[in-house]
């Protein structure tokens, strides 16, 4: 529900000045958090949403200088989380139907129905708010999966994704485990004009042989034995957006043709039926294994590898960025400072070169591991015998 303590600012937009007194003397008796604005025509109106942030926009449909379709066009260009009310005429009914379509939120009946009027409002102002906190969920989402560096090396994959997020092609992410593949592949979706639809992540080692096509695919009820309904798989659920395949090195062969006709087609079919579906989905795949090795093998489809690796983004792992370790415990001290609820803890300089020095076979992962173990174990300030005591290779 709308925050009681928010003032709800709220734009009428209406060239009968009757109306516009009575909708906002309506809102305003209703709540005395609705702060409401008005103007004669939708040239004014358009100027004034082009000035300001409106939770809500009331706008009739037949204006001069700009009619409510118009309007209403040109807004969602630059401002498509304003909902936007129409008000139609009884001989506009048509047109606000069309309306809808085009994108409008809701249309309301000359002369408003009071319960119609405030339930349209409250409405609409609930769904801006879940707009406006998506938005902060999806920032903080966000940062969680930023890429702490600046060596040569991060700064060539950050030019890399820069380029290729905003196409369409298909990007294949390889490098040792614990390297963080699946940070890019989220700054490739986050980037993307598919980011406000799903990215869903699929594991294809974490998923036994037998069940990685129902995962992605889907089934019909009796499919196989546990097959109790009808399910919708990986591939549907990430219409529209983006489907990121982990671990694809280790997916059979079997769900590796499906696979490749998914990515040929854009249909899939789910287990036990025969009935195509279309998909609209960007395929992300990341691997720790060589692939062409793997082909070589017998084990990969060379096929689906060329599909898959129109762009190759290679991760380093840590032992090749030794110049972002700092930056990189500097983050995660922070990071696990805010988790365990305590205050953040410094690192000596001479404890982070001897940080630096180790062999990192296990990566960002194993240094993540160590600096929670450190903050955890240590005192205010991490010193060298702090990383000898705990944190000893």
């Amino acid at each position: 529900m709308v925050n009681q303590y928010y003032m709800s600012k709220i734009l009428i937009i209406e060239d009968e000045a009757s109306i516009r007194r009575v909708l906002t003397k309506i809102l305003t008796e209703e709540n005395d958090t609705y702060q409401v604005e008005e103007a004669e025509d939708g040239s004014i109106g358009y100027e004034k949403i082009a000035q300001n942030d409106y939770d809500l926009v009331l706008c009739d449909i037949k204006m001069p200088k700009m009619d409510g379709v118009e309007l209403l066009q040109a807004v969602k260009k630059f401002k498509p989380e304003i909902p936007i009310a129409m008000i139609s005429g009884h001989g506009d009914m048509e047109t606000a139907i069309q309306t809808m379509r085009l994108g409008a939120f809701d249309y309301i009946s000359k002369p408003p129905d009071l319960n119609r009027l405030l339930n349209t409002v409250r409405n609409a102002l609930d769904k801006k708010q879940l707009v406006v906190e998506n938005k902060i969920l999806k920032k903080i989402v966000s940062k969680n999966y930023d890429m702490i560096g600046e060596s040569d090396a991060i700064n060539h994959i950050k030019v890399m994704v820069e380029k290729v997020a905003k196409t369409e092609a298909r990007v294949l992410i390889t490098g040792p485990n614990g390297t963080g593949k699946e940070l890019v592949a989220h700054q490739l979706h986050e980037k993307s004009e598919r980011s406000n639809f799903p990215l869903i992540e699929v594991n294809c080692a974490a998923i036994p042989s037998e069940l990685i096509e129902s995962e992605l695919f889907g089934h019909v009820k009796g499919a196989f034995t546990s097959a109790i309904k009808d399910r919708a798989g990986k591939f549907e659920a990430a219409d529209k957006g983006t489907l990121f395949l982990d671990e694809i090195g280790d997916m059979s062969l079997s769900a590796q043709a499906k696979v490749l006709r998914a990515l040929q087609e854009n249909v899939v079919t789910r287990v036990g039926a025969d009935k195509d579906i279309k998909v609209d989905v960007r395929v992300i795949a990341a691997t720790n294994k060589d692939l062409k090795k793997e082909i070589e093998k017998g084990r990969f489809r060379e096929d689906l590898y060329h599909r898959l690796a129109v762009i190759l983004i290679k991760v380093p792992g840590l032992n090749e960025r030794r110049d972002d370790i700092p930056l990189l415990i500097e983050h995660f001290t922070e990071k696990i400072a805010a988790e365990q609820g305590i205050a953040p803890k410094s690192f000596s300089d001479d404890a982070i070169k001897l940080l630096q020095e180790y062999d990192w076979t296990g990566n960002i992962r194993e240094l993540r591991n160590i600096v929670e173990r450190l903050i955890i174990l240590s005192g205010n300030e991490i010193s060298v015998s702090d990383i000898h005591l705990f944190a000893s290779k």
